[in-house]
């Protein structure tokens, strides 16, 4: 399978980062293709232009940052996401990102005030982090509204099925070596719970050659 994995954290070492790359580690052990997207590295720009609001429906070509997003996103067949939460949020480079790349038109159509999902034939994986543990954000109301707003409002209205939202609370510095060894367990175990298919199905045709 292909993977898109975005991911958004301005420091390289953080947990955020280590996660999603023992995430690619894990989807390349099982046999599948991925590219990282990883937001602040490239350089992404958030802010969207007067132009892009409906470049379609004006006849404009999206910018070029954009187009290449695009073209990641419709090439995927899974997408994951991975991120803190600041805010009970996405990161603002992530959320322009969103703006920007998941464009009427392309993620969805709306009429009517009717939204119509895009991206239908694909499947999500969304993975977030915050320093409150995760029965505080859901005894307060947060975790549901996060999941209104990010899993449904986003990523299920532009056709993604959902297969997971993972994710780790109580992730403040300094992380012991045993804390991310567990937290990176969670994560390959993440991959292995939804893709391990692939690499049956590899070797199961691998010891059928001649």
């Amino acid at each position: 399978m292909k993977h898109l994995i975005v991911v958004a954290h301005p420091l390289e070492d953080s947990v955020t980062m280590k996660l999603a790359r023992s995430y690619t580690l894990e989807l390349e052990h099982l046999g599948h293709e991925w590219v990282m997207h990883d937001l602040y590295r490239i350089g992404f720009d958030p802010v969207m232009g007067p132009n892009e609001l409906e470049p379609r429906a004006a006849h404009l070509e999206a910018p070029g940052d954009v187009r290449e997003a695009q073209a990641a996103v419709a090439a995927c067949e899974v997408l994951t996401v991975v991120y803190p939460l600041w805010w009970a949020s996405m990161p603002a480079i992530l959320k322009g990102y969103i703006d920007r790349v998941f464009a009427r038109g392309f993620a969805y159509e709306a009429r009517g005030g009717m939204t119509r999902g895009l991206l239908t034939g694909r499947s999500c994986v969304i993975v977030t982090l915050s320093g409150s543990p995760f029965a505080l954000l859901n005894e307060t109301g947060e975790w549901q509204a996060i999941q209104a707003l990010q899993d449904v409002h986003i990523f299920r209205s532009s056709g993604f099925t959902v297969l997971e939202h993972l994710h780790f609370g109580m992730v403040e510095p300094p992380i012991g070596a045993g804390t991310l060894a567990a937290q990176t367990g969670r994560m390959r175990d993440c991959a292995r719970r939804h893709f391990s298919s692939a690499r049956v199905s590899s070797e199961s045709a691998s010891s059928e050659s001649p």
